[in-house]
C-alpha cells in the first residue's frame, strides 16, 4: 500500500491530473495555453483542429456550438445591417436611435437597484427623462445644421430652431431641479451614485450616437465604412484567435490573443482599400442626405466630391519592380482615390483603438461580476457587447471626416441662418428688396417682378 501511495505521490508532482489545480475545460482559453504543463499539448490540438478541421466529438462541444451559434447570428445581424441600409437613411437613423436607446437601457440596468427604487418612484423616470432632453438638444442641432432652409422657413419650427440651445438648457435645469427635490435621506449615496452614472451613460451613448447619425446626412458611405470596419475586425480577429490564436493580449479580455488582433488588423486594411473603391461607384452611397426619403432603388444623383476620384499615383522604383515580377508585366504607377487613403487611417483605428472599446465594456462586466450585458443575442450576448466598439468609431470618424474631409462652405443655408438668426424682419426685408435689385441688375429678373414684390412689402 506505501508502494502505491508513493507512486501515486510521485505522479502528481509530474503533473498528474489529481496532483495540481489543474485548468478546468469551463476556463477562458487562455488558461489551457499559459499554464506550463498544456502549452505543448493545446498547441497541438489547436495545429490540428486548424488543418483537419473539427472532429466529431469536438464539433459537439460547447465551444463549437458557440461557434456555429455565434456564425448563424453574425450573418443574420449582417444580412439585416444592409436590408436596412438598402431602405434609406431614415431607417438607418430609426436604427441608430433604436440601438441606442437600447444600449442606455442595459446599461442603466447595471446599476438599479430595485428594492431602493421602489422606494425612490421617480428614479427610473429621471434616467429617461435626461435621455429625452440630450436627444432632443444633440439631435435637434442636427436637423437644424442639415435641413436649415426647411426648418427655418416653417412658421411653427423656426422659433423653436433659433432658440433651440436655449430651450435644450431650460429641460436640462428643469430635470436637475426634480432630482434635487426627489433626494430622500437614507438615499443620497445610492441616488448621487446613480445620478453620476445615467450622465455618463449618456456621454459615452447619446453623444457618440449623435456622431453617427450626423455621419448618415454626409453621406451613407461615412456611415457604412466605419461600421463594417468594426465588423469586420471583430469577425476576423475572432477567426484568426480562434484557429491561431496562441498569445493572450490583455488580462481583461482573456479570450483575445495577438494572433486574432493582428489578423483582424491586416483583413481591415485589405477590406476597407477595396470597399471605399467599389461604394465609390454608387451615388446612393456617396451623395449628402438631403431627402430622409430616398433609398437605393430611387434615382439619386449629386455632384461628385474629387475625394472620390481616382488619381494616378507613381510607385517608387523597387514597389514597381517587385509588382512587375508578382504581376509579369511593367507596373509605374496605380489609380487610386483620396479616399482610400483616408480609409486606411480609419481601418487602422477601427483595428487597434476602438478594441479597446470592447476591452473598457470588460472591465465594466468583470466590474460587475457578469459575464454579458444581456441575452437578447445568442451566441454575442446583450446588444451593448456587439456595440462597444462602435460607439468609439463612430465618434472619431465623425470629428475625422470633419476635420481632414470636408469643407465648410458658406451657402445659401449658412447665410439664410445668418440673415434670420441676426436681422430684424424689416431688415430682412431690406435684404430682399436688394437682392431683387441686384438680379434685375443683372438681366436674371425682370425689373417688373421686382416692382410687384416691393409694392407688396411697401417699399
Amino acid at each position: 500500500m506505501s508502494m502505491t501511495r508513493q507512486r501515486s505521490r510521485q505522479q502528481n508532482k509530474a503533473g498528474a491530473p489529481y496532483g495540481i489545480d489543474m485548468p478546468s475545460p469551463d476556463l477562458p482559453e487562455y488558461s489551457k495555453v499559459a499554464h506550463p504543463l498544456h502549452r505543448s499539448s493545446s498547441r497541438s490540438k489547436l495545429d490540428a483542429a486548424a488543418t483537419l478541421g473539427p472532429t466529431p466529438a469536438a464539433a459537439s462541444s460547447p465551444r463549437w456550438k458557440n461557434w456555429w451559434v455565434r456564425t448563424l447570428w453574425t450573418l443574420v445581424m449582417i444580412g439585416s445591417f444592409f436590408a436596412i441600409i438598402a431602405s434609406g437613411p431614415i431607417s438607418v437613423i430609426l436604427m441608430v436611435l433604436g440601438i441606442q436607446t437600447w444600449v442606455f437601457s442595459e446599461l442603466i440596468g447595471l446599476a438599479s437597484v430595485p428594492n431602493r427604487e421602489r422606494k425612490l418612484p421617480w428614479a427610473r423616470a429621471l434616467n429617461w427623462y435626461f435621455l429625452g432632453a440630450t436627444n432632443y438638444y444633440l439631435y435637434g442641432a442636427s436637423i437644424i445644421r442639415y435641413f436649415k432652409r426647411f426648418v427655418l422657413m416653417d412658421r411653427f419650427l423656426q422659433p423653436l430652431a433659433t432658440h433651440h440651445k436655449f430651450i435644450s438648457f431650460s429641460m436640462y435645469i428643469f430635470g436637475f431641479v426634480w432630482f434635487v427635490t426627489n433626494l430622500q435621506k437614507g438615499f443620497y449615496k445610492f441616488q448621487f451614485t446613480q445620478f453620476a452614472w445615467t450622465h455618463m451613460t449618456l456621454l459615452m451613448v447619446v453623444f457618440t450616437s449623435h456622431c453617427i447619425i450626423n455621419n448618415i446626412f454626409e453621406g451613407l458611405i461615412w456611415f457604412f465604412l466605419p461600421i463594417s470596419f468594426v465588423i469586420t475586425n471583430d469577425i476576423f480577429a475572432y477567426i484568426f484567435g480562434f484557429f491561431f490564436g496562441r498569445t493572450p493580449l490583455i488580462q481583461l479580455s482573456p479570450k483575445k490573443t495577438w494572433e486574432g488582433f493582428l489578423g483582424g488588423w491586416i483583413s481591415t486594411m485589405i477590406f476597407g482599400f477595396f470597399a471605399s473603391s467599389l461604394l465609390s461607384l454608387f451615388p446612393y452611397m456617396y451623395c449628402p442626405v438631403t431627402d430622409i426619403s430616398m433609398n437605393a432603388f430611387r434615382g439619386v444623383q449629386c455632384e461628385l466630391n474629387p475625394i472620390f476620384i481616382s488619381q494616378p499615383h507613381t510607385l517608387p522604383h523597387w514597389l514597381s519592380w517587385l509588382l512587375s515580377q508578382l504581376f509579369r508585366h511593367t507596373v509605374t504607377t496605380i489609380h487610386v482615390a483620396p479616399l482610400q487613403w483616408h480609409v486606411l487611417v480609419l481601418a487602422c483605428f477601427a483595428s487597434l483603438i476602438a478594441p479597446f472599446g470592447g476591452f473598457f465594456a470588460s472591465g465594466l462586466k468583470r466590474a460587475f461580476k457578469i459575464k454579458d450585458f444581456g441575452h437578447s443575442i445568442p451566441g454575442h450576448g446583450g446588444i451593448t457587447d456587439r456595440m462597444d466598439c462602435q460607439f468609439m468609431m463612430g465618434a472619431f470618424s465623425y470629428l475625422y471626416c470633419q476635420t481632414f474631409i470636408n469643407v465648410q462652405a458658406m451657402g445659401v443655408a449658412n447665410l439664410l441662418e445668418a440673415a434670420i438668426t441676426n436681422l430684424t424682419t424689416a431688415q430682412l426685408l431690406e435684404l430682399y428688396q436688394s437682392l431683387g435689385m441686384f438680379l434685375v441688375g443683372q438681366g436674371v429678373l425682370p425689373e417688373s417682378t421686382v416692382a410687384t414684390a416691393s409694392a407688396a412689402v411697401g417699399l
